[in-house]
């Protein structure tokens, strides 16, 4: 199976995609994981969460104006609609992802 590109991935059809920007040696990223499952978890089927790494995607990172890390961006039919910087506690990640799902 040939790897997507970025634009392909964020291009879901009709279906939200959350980015989560990280880096394997960034504690702060550690700790977004378990809510990011969570999150998808909850969402499952209606979400999706793809995880970029930094250090291997500098040009993805780029393209967005990653500065720091974990950053999660929420992609809506190709379009970003939502970007924090930072861990965001699940309740508040379901609640921005909310008014996306189909």
């Amino acid at each position: 199976m040939p790897k997507k590109s970025f634009s392909e991935l964020i291009n879901s059809p009709g279906m939200p995609v959350l980015v989560d920007f990280y880096a394997d040696w960034c504690g702060p990223c550690k700790t977004m994981a378990p809510i990011l499952e969570q999150v998808a978890a909850q969402h499952q089927g209606k979400l999706k969460i793809i995880k970029i790494d930094v250090d291997r995607n500098p040009a993805a990172a780029q393209q967005f104006r990653v500065q720091g890390i974990p950053t999660l961006i929420l992609f809506h039919k190709g379009q970003p609609v939502w970007r924090q910087s930072g861990v965001v506690a699940a309740p508040q990640l379901n609640q921005v992802v909310q008014p996306f799902l189909g």
